[in-house]
């Protein structure tokens, strides 16, 4: 079991929520899946879909809990558990609504911040020593505290230019994270996606 990582992505299943804004932690998995050739495959025992690839001598697994987003520590629990994942090789990546849309934020460990999905997977791994890339998705504008509408909307056309930089920018990070760990993770790619191109390379 040496040298396996899981990096979850969370979001809600469904058709009726794909491509919406609280599903961008399933967007940048998917990324990593395709650029990695790793083939997805739904695992019932897990509730989740799961995509395994090897790549330098460590077994990488990605996952998307089924559970909707906030049962999302069920799936990861039991992924935790039966991989025997130590924590500091698992990485959920969520949507943030605080942080704008083109920013990303790498953290070793730390509060939910009022995310359901992260308050989740805390109640079930009993611990928030666990890595968390929170995906900014931004907050309509002048939106007060309810933001359903929000999270749960479609990226606009002009959103989704900047997009496909923060899911490219955020699967480098993670890629990142594997190789060199998470201090120089963190220092290189957090902030916006908007950068120059020679600050995303590794």
């Amino acid at each position: 079991m040496e040298n396996r990582y899981l990096i979850v992505g969370l979001g809600n299943p469904g058709a009726e929520y794909a491509g919406t804004r609280h599903n961008a932690g399933f967007m940048v998995v998917e990324r990593l899946a395709a650029r990695w050739r790793a083939k997805w495959a739904l695992d019932d025992k897990f509730v989740s879909r799961l995509a395994k690839v090897e790549r330098d001598g460590r077994r990488l697994m990605l996952g998307q809990p089924q559970t909707y987003m906030n049962q999302s520590g069920e799936a990861v629990g039991k992924l935790t558990k039966y991989f025997r994942i130590p924590l500091e090789r698992l990485l959920a990546v969520v949507d943030d609504a605080d942080l704008p849309l083109g920013e990303i934020r790498l953290r070793s460990q730390g509060s939910s911040g009022g995310h359901h999905g992260l308050k989740s997977i805390e109640q079930h791994l009993g611990s928030r020593e666990y890595a968390r890339l929170r995906v900014g998705i931004g907050r309509a504008p002048g939106a007060a505290r309810e933001i359903t509408d929000h999270v749960l909307g479609r990226f606009t056309a002009e959103e989704s230019a900047l997009l496909k930089k923060v899911l490219d920018r955020a699967a480098d990070q993670i890629e990142c994270w594997i190789k060199d760990g998470i201090a120089k993770a963190m220092s290189q790619f957090n902030g916006t996606a908007q950068g120059s191109e020679s600050e995303d390379k590794q």
